[in-house]
């Protein structure tokens, strides 16, 4: 992440941008506490079909980039799109099929962190 963009725009562009293709149960894990953690903060939501989630991943990396100039540093998982992870450094973010994302189980995982729930819209 380019040190011009503070985290907490990064932040809140990316949850608008979930918001605006009506991803799910958005979550943001504040991981600054939690020693060896691979990233500052994490961000999760769910898609419902393969096709919303690549249009979650599109609208978050589309408007960052407009809104912010801010481009990911990798992206992964779009082959298949049932968990697509979207890094910005400091932020990362995980956008889950329904049943990926209970398998996988980050909220349990990560749950030392400070977990911020994000209301549907």
């Amino acid at each position: 992440m380019n040190n011009n963009v503070d985290k907490q725009v990064l932040i809140d562009q990316i949850v608008s941008s979930i918001q605006d293709v009506k991803g799910e149960d958005i979550m943001i894990f504040d991981l600054s506490e939690i020693e060896n953690s691979v990233a500052e903060t994490f961000i999760i939501c769910t898609g419902n079909s393969n096709t919303q989630v690549n249009a979650i991943s599109g609208s978050v990396e589309k408007k960052v980039r407009n809104e912010l100039g801010e481009r990911p540093w990798h992206v992964e998982g779009t082959e298949n799109a049932v968990w697509i992870l979207v890094d910005y450094i400091s932020v990362v973010l995980h956008i889950f099929q329904r049943d990926v994302r209970s398998f996988y189980d980050l909220e349990e995982l990560w749950g030392d962190a400070k977990i911020t729930v994000i209301e549907n819209q």
